[in-house]
């Protein structure tokens, strides 16, 4: 992959002509023709100037087509049936594992595909457009779970944890936000202390945990040394079932509905010695670094859901005639397609250029905030224009485009 420090005024030029070519392809002919013109223009445009800026490599682009096909086909048939009745797609994660979707950063050498952070951005985005619920079930058990222990785990815990969370049949999540502290690894309440067979002793509770209720593992974050604040913080890979590790309730969310989200209640849990990742201490560290990977896939996940309420709302709008003509032919709807489809795009070049400096192991922990902030700014600005464009339509609950437009608008 090739990323451009630096756009020439020639470039710049190219990319200008680029832009008057395209709409002023809309422009001719009258009519059908012109609909058709216009509903052409966003992917000539996201084409042109996406390969200008960014040239994804053979095996990006196969990835892109593989995931896009399988969202096509099996996510976006089950996706109002699995938000509405809360169901774990189990069936379509498990084919995902066996695509090798949950494996597209994990090393060759652990049975994984191999493939860098733009890829996988990239594969979440797909996914993501066709199930959010899926996406984000993806996101935390790559990103969140086996993401720290590829990056700190001893060779038995990869051994134990890593292969066998990547076929779609086990999930993992990450335990840190608790009731008292959101996301603040720095004041976990949660302890481990050191028990007298050299294990630990796990006590305390945490919130908001997604993939939890069907996870069988976790990585979970607990104060070992209090006096030490944020460096008395630790990480633990935690398996499930395990005695004194209780469920809370399933939340009842407004969006993400097919993703599972409740608490973690550990009443002295014990551990064993082998269960620590990383360093005494270490915890705070891993929490940041996994954190900042983390906002790729969650800018990756937006994405996939503003181009699916654009995706909705261009298709919608071809097809619904008023005052004689598809509602797309009105300047105001224009206008609005137009909007989303700058914002979605700027968001991506946002998402993927951090991506891309992750790849390089430069530093990017700001341009991945930034692409998480805008990412999903953009996604919520589109799934609401996308309600907009659906009229009445958009409140009413018993027609296709309308659950599309809805959840794409609950799942922000």
């Amino acid at each position: 992959m090739k990323l451009m420090g630096m756009t020439s005024t020639k470039t710049m030029d190219r990319l200008a002509d680029d832009g008057c070519s395209v709409f002023s392809s809309f422009l001719k002919g009258g009519g059908e023709e012109r609909i058709k013109n216009l509903l052409q223009c966003h992917k000539q445009m996201e084409t042109r100037f996406s390969s200008s800026l960014i040239s994804l490599p053979d095996t990006h682009k196969m990835l892109q087509k593989t995931c896009r096909d399988f969202a096509e086909a099996e996510l976006k048939p089950i996706a109002s049936k699995i938000d509405k009745e809360h169901l774990y797609p189990k069936e379509q994660i498990s084919k995902m594992g066996k695509l090798g979707l949950l494996s597209i950063e994990v090393p060759e050498a652990l049975g994984g595909v191999g493939l860098d952070s733009l890829a996988y951005a990239i594969a979440m985005e797909e996914i993501s457009r066709g199930c959010a619920s899926t996406g984000v079930i993806m996101s935390v058990n790559s990103s969140l779970f086996l993401g720290p222990l590829l990056k700190f785990g001893t060779s038995s815990q990869k051994q134990q944890f890593v292969q066998p969370f990547t076929m779609g049949e086990h999930i993992g999540c990450f335990a840190l936000s608790e009731p008292g502290n959101g996301s603040d690894a720095g004041a976990a309440s949660t302890t481990a202390h050191s028990s007298n067979g050299g294990g630990w002793i796990l006590n305390g509770t945490k919130a908001w945990i997604t993939n939890g209720y069907e996870a069988e593992a976790a990585i979970v974050f607990a104060t070992t040394d209090k006096s030490k604040m944020h460096k008395g913080i630790s990480a633990f890979v935690v398996p499930k079932p395990l005695k004194g590790l209780a469920l809370g309730k399933k939340e009842d969310k407004l969006g993400i509905r097919g993703s599972s989200t409740c608490s973690l209640i550990f009443e002295d849990c014990v551990l064993n010695k082998d269960s620590l990742l990383g360093e005494l201490g270490m915890g705070f560290k891993i929490a940041m670094m996994t954190l900042d990977a983390g906002r790729i896939g969650i800018a990756s996940q937006a994405l996939g859901i503003g181009q699916a309420a654009l995706d909705c709302a261009v298709e919608y709008s071809s097809k619904r005639n008023a005052f004689g003509a598809p509602i797309f032919k009105l300047q105001a709807i224009q206008m609005k397609i137009a909007e989303m489809a700058v914002r979605l795009e700027s968001a991506q070049l946002l998402t993927w250029r951090a991506a891309a400096l992750k790849d390089s192991n430069k530093s990017f922990t700001k341009e991945a905030a930034m692409a998480k902030l805008a990412a999903s700014e953009a996604a919520t600005y589109i799934t609401h224009q996308c309600i907009q464009v659906l009229g009445g339509m958009g409140y009413v609950s018993d027609m296709p485009a309308t659950l599309q437009g809805r959840s794409h608008y609950r799942d922000l």
